[in-house]
């Protein structure tokens, strides 16, 4: 290693390069959002440890899903908000490399689970009688935890090829967090196994886990034309529209991210592609997946119910 290439100790965020005003505004907008995230989750976690009438599989794994979002935003998020209204945008290297590295594990993990979850609603609606047989809660149990390890596995593979390079740029991340492409861009040394290797994940987190929820929804929605009820119908399209948005807002804005060609998006734009799937989508995931479920109001109406007669 060069006499100038060295372990640096911290690194400097530039964010939203915006004027002060317009910061204060994405403080207030930024801060709103990352409320209703916690709140969000927060509930769904909340009412399915309380109603037992919750304790199923589809819950089971949305209670995932809702840590992966806290989790997720809460990595990403605070640090974001203290920079838009703070001169000193420092960060401590290690704080940094441990930022990417759970950012990828969570990331990773959505993807995972949101696959999982696909495919429970294709055994609810194309085979209920064989739903309980096939989601009991040990494949439950087992496809959450392999879920987790591999999603860490995976990460950890990033970060030991990460620490392994050598640093003696300008210590200067041009991204409102410690993304990996914007970190790997402080390197002095030859990064493309790294780059071999984010490309390679992201074909086996985003594109195959993108195809396999599509399959399930087409399977899904194949049931959906064949029954007779239209009121069914109109439920279930519903429904599955607004699971495939969500979806297709986070895998889509990954995929351009990860898989795109350089010249295709400019760092500016990798910040806003970043949002959705760091502040966006954890907040819209309760609201699309959950609260307007019937059965998660009734939980919550219980609850409230049950706390006012105490």
């Amino acid at each position: 290693m060069g006499g100038n290439q060295t372990w640096i100790t911290e690194v400097t965020l530039l964010g939203f390069q915006v004027d002060s005003a317009l910061e204060f505004f994405l403080f207030g907008l930024f801060s709103l959002f990352y409320t209703l995230t916690l709140l969000g989750n927060g509930v769904i976690l909340g009412l399915i440890c309380l109603d037992s009438r919750l304790h199923t599989p589809m819950y089971f794994f949305l209670s995932h899903l809702a840590i992966i979002d806290i989790s997720y935003a809460s990595n990403n998020v605070p640090k974001m908000l203290a920079n838009l209204v703070s001169q000193k945008r420092t960060m401590s290297f290690v704080p940094c490399i441990m930022q990417t590295f759970l950012y990828l594990a969570f990331a990773h993990t959505e993807c995972l689970i949101l696959v999982v979850m696909s495919y429970d609603r294709y055994v609810a609606i194309c085979h209920p009688l064989h739903y309980t047989f096939i989601m009991s809660w040990r494949v439950c149990s087992v496809s959450a935890i392999a879920s987790w390890v591999l999603s860490f596995l995976l990460a950890l593979i990033h970060l030991v090829l990460f620490l392994r390079l050598p640093f003696c740029r300008p210590h200067e991340i041009n991204h409102f967090f410690c993304e990996i492409l914007s970190v790997l861009k402080l390197a002095c040394a030859d990064t493309r196994l790294n780059q071999a290797v984010i490309f390679a994940a992201s074909v086996l987190v985003l594109v195959g886990p993108l195809g396999l929820v599509l399959l399930s929804y087409a399977r899904i929605l194949a049931a959906i034309l064949r029954t007779r009820s239209g009121e069914g119908r109109g439920k279930a399209f519903s429904t599955c529209s607004s699971h495939l948005c969500v979806v297709g807002l986070f895998f889509g804005s990954a995929i351009v991210m990860y898989m795109a060609p350089k010249s295709r998006h400019p760092e500016e734009q990798q910040k806003i592609l970043s949002l959705f799937y760091s502040l966006f989508n954890p907040m819209l995931n309760p609201l699309i997946y959950s609260l307007r479920n019937k059965e998660v109001k009734g939980a919550l109406r219980r609850v409230l119910w049950k706390d006012r007669l105490m």
